[in-house]
């Protein structure tokens, strides 16, 4: 199938949690005929779903559906920005979006989930706790090994429990998510995007990540894991070890040695590679739906 950009319209609406509180969510739907599928986005740390448009349409191009939302505490999405409310609370929010998204599908369509950095840490958590069947996973550098040192551990032993609610910068440096300057400059300019994380967040993040790991052996959900070899915003160590344990008719894994932690983010001639492998992995893992037979 052409790698052709298809003209499509983004559409922006609101989901209300149980709580009460919004989440942005956008959808980039084929404009004809019946999508192989259905690709669900989860963002990062810090960023939003929009800067995930070229993926998305992408994706058009292949014949998925997408949709993404803006994580609680991010992009338009209510809370303050890197605030959590439970340790729960990015899970469940997944929980409500694959419910969502599965009742406007057609009977049968597979749903993937896709998901970047935290992202990939809340949607591979998700899988491991069984919260909710899904067809198919794509983690792209998540964030598994969060690479603390002795401080940091330190703090979060502590920090969460007395001022669970407080946010501070979350270190990284944008500098290193893409090898391409206009990428790097369109995430600094960008009003959505900030630094803010909260002790519960963190807390949530260095946690989520061995349990997840802990059930790598067990996996049994088809997965594509790509991660970023030049990663110094997470420790690639986290996803090569997962790799190396989950069971390899399961998890499809590749490492992009000279990439930044960004890999759909990279620069034309070190993303192209990148699309290469998810586009094949997603057409053998969502097949065409055979041509209906008409009577006559």
């Amino acid at each position: 199938m052409s790698d052709a950009v298809v003209s499509t319209l983004s559409t922006l609406t609101t989901f209300t949690a149980a709580d009460g509180e919004n989440l942005a969510v956008q959808d980039w739907p084929l404009m004809e005929g019946s999508p192989r599928g259905t690709v669900l986005l989860v963002h990062g740390l810090g960023e939003h779903v929009g800067r995930y448009d070229a993926l998305a349409r992408r994706l058009n191009a292949w014949g998925f559906a997408v949709r993404g939302y803006d994580q609680y505490g991010h992009g338009e999405s209510g809370g303050p920005r890197g605030g959590l409310t439970t340790a729960m609370r990015l899970l469940d929010d997944l929980a409500d979006m694959v419910d969502a998204t599965r009742a406007r599908m057609a009977p049968g369509q597979p749903l993937v989930l896709l998901g970047h950095s935290l992202g990939g840490l809340v949607a591979a958590r998700f899988v491991s706790l069984h919260l909710r069947p899904v067809d198919g996973l794509v983690l792209s550098s998540p964030a598994l090994d969060l690479g603390l040192n002795a401080m940091q551990k330190l703090l979060l032993a502590t920090l969460p429990r007395i001022a669970p609610n407080l946010r501070v910068g979350n270190g990284l440096d944008p500098q290193y998510l893409s090898h391409d300057p206009a990428v790097v400059a369109a995430y600094l300019a960008d009003p959505l995007c900030h630094d803010r994380i909260s002790g519960r967040l963190a807390r949530f993040m260095a946690d989520a990540g061995p349990a997840t790991m802990a059930r790598a052996r067990h996996w049994g959900v088809p997965t594509l894991l790509m991660w970023a070899g030049a990663d110094r915003l997470v420790n690639p160590a986290g996803s090569q070890a997962f790799a190396a344990a989950a069971p390899q008719g399961v998890v499809q894994s590749h490492c992009f040695e000279p990439l930044f932690h960004e890999l759909f983010n990279e620069s034309p001639a070190l993303a192209a590679p990148v699309y290469g492998l998810l586009h094949q992995w997603l057409v053998r893992h969502c097949p065409l739906a055979p041509p209906v037979a008409v009577a006559g």
